[in-house]
């Protein structure tokens, strides 16, 4: 099938006002924020043009293939709903234009001035909420985001003469806690450091509401390894298509002037307002990235790739299943039947077969994430008289994953090198009781002393010697039984 060109010559596209200035070109953000900005438009409960912002003075290619296609784009999802496939695809008309700060100041500065103006949407990355002492405010730009945000809220307020009315709902999606809280500080922080008036303070304050929120869709992005047969099926020769999961979910907490303003919900989208995200937040990242992070260094030692893959080994499914279910839930507050449907959600996107999630990918720092994410579940069993079998299994998986000792064939890991050079130079195949000692007391890897649990150290060592003397799938199969 011949494709067209996609642009205004070849598609209908309105011309919106500009209520929302997005800091971030990326993937996630077109295949979340703005599809459901461009949903919520299609069902009139919102009218709003969004401009994006470019966060880093490189990226004109990218520019170029925006301004090619009018910033229209295509964003392909797959997945599982109620264990059945589901696929959606849609042509996304709700960017009106892109511009980068450092090329383009004077419309950057325009647009963020504009009486239009609602609301300010980012994703410049974790790395991106920083605070750097002595970023100039009259630079143009500054340099960093906060600093960003600090000189143009300022040259707002002094525009509109600090009218409340004039501040703007300011929504981070950063995969950092409390972002938008973050923000807020150093955009205080900055203003201090300036020494800016206590009106201008007292309007960030009072008039510019920050928001922390969760998100949540996997998005691989552009579909490179298949994108001339998308082309075909779409009918256009789309360069900015962007692949995601059908699931997705955005928690926002802070106070309910949002809810008014971007009613999201009212467009049918999974859009969750709550005055704190928090909790939310605890259940969310100890039941997905709980599960993905105990998953992983059992996986790749049974030789699997991919979230699929591993899935699609019964017993870990069994395993992932059962330490949810047994482990992970009893130490989460609120009623068991919804936490019952709150994971089996979660859990179904395992079995999304469209998405090649690779454990590999999964496993960046996974040292760091196994503390955050899997200790508290062993830690609070423990206060409750539990024994966390299952997850504590999964960190004796990841210090053999380390060590270099393990099934994984041509697995190297990407993590702290001082870290990884620490496990695998004291690895001891005579005494691992001493090797797994020394790992769980050296106070530089965690913020937590997991020998206060006073069995851990054991079961690790006891779970490490069942995985080098049986292997992998028989430890599994033991452990699970």
């Amino acid at each position: 099938m011949k494709t067209q060109v996609l642009n205004k010559s070849t598609v209908d596209k309105k011309n919106l006002p500009v209520k929302i200035l997005q800091f971030g070109e990326g993937n996630f953000l077109r295949a979340f924020v703005d599809w459901m900005i461009d949903k919520a438009n299609e069902a009139e409960v919102m009218n709003h043009g969004i401009t994006v912002v470019q966060p880093i003075a490189q990226g004109a290619s990218i520019a170029d293939i925006f301004r090619k296609q009018d910033c229209m784009y295509h964003v392909y999802l797959e997945g599982i709903k109620d264990k059945k496939p589901v696929k959606e695809v849609r042509l996304v008309k709700s960017i009106m234009d892109i511009i980068n700060p450092y090329d383009q100041y004077a419309d950057y500065e325009k647009l963020f001035l504009s009486d239009d103006l609602e609301m300010i949407i980012s994703n410049t990355t974790e790395a991106g909420i920083r605070y750097e002492e002595g970023d100039s405010l009259s630079a143009e730009p500054p340099k960093s985001f906060p600093a960003k945000m600090t000189a143009l809220l300022y040259k707002r307020y002094k525009k509109y003469n600090g009218d409340c009315n004039k501040g703007l709902l300011i929504i981070c999606c950063e995969l950092i806690e409390d972002n938008g809280s973050t923000l807020r500080n150093y955009v205080l922080k900055h203003a201090a450091y300036n020494k800016l008036e206590k009106g201008f303070i007292d309007w960030v304050q009072s008039c510019c509401h920050f928001y922390d929120t969760l998100v949540d869709r996997i998005v691989p992005g552009f579909p490179k390894e298949n994108i001339d047969e998308i082309k075909s099926e779409i009918g256009f020769d789309d360069n900015l298509v962007v692949k995601g999961e059908y699931f997705h979910v955005w928690a926002i907490g802070g106070d309910s002037i949002i809810k008014e303003k971007l009613p999201l919900d009212k467009a049918g989208l999974n859009v969750l307002f709550m005055d704190d995200i928090r909790p939310f937040r605890a259940k969310k990242v100890r039941i997905l990235n709980g599960s993905h992070t105990a998953m992983v260094p059992v996986a790749l030692q049974l030789g699997c790739e991919t979230v699929m893959e591993a899935f699609n080994v019964p017993e870990v499914e069994k395993y992932i299943n059962k330490m949810v279910q047994n482990e992970v839930l009893p130490c989460i507050e609120g009623s068991e039947q919804e936490l019952q449907a709150f994971a089996d959600k979660i859990l179904e996107r395992f079995y999304n077969p469209y998405l090649k999630h690779y454990l590999k990918d999964i496993s960046l720092n996974s040292l760091s994430k196994w503390e955050t994410r899997d200790y508290p579940t062993v830690y609070d069993n423990y206060k409750a008289g539990r024994d966390a079998k299952l997850a504590i299994f999964s960190f004796a998986a990841l210090l053999l994953l380390y060590s270099g000792k393990s099934e994984a064939k041509g697995f190297t890991p990407n993590d702290s090198s001082e870290f990884i050079e620490f496990i695998v130079s004291t690895y001891n195949a005579d005494n691992i009781e001493a090797w797994v000692e020394g790992i769980v007391k050296n106070k530089t890897m965690w913020n937590n002393d997991f020998s206060v649990i006073p069995y851990f150290i054991d079961e690790v060592t006891t779970n490490i010697e069942l995985i080098r003397e049986k292997g992998m799938h028989k430890a599994l199969k033991l452990i699970t039984t």
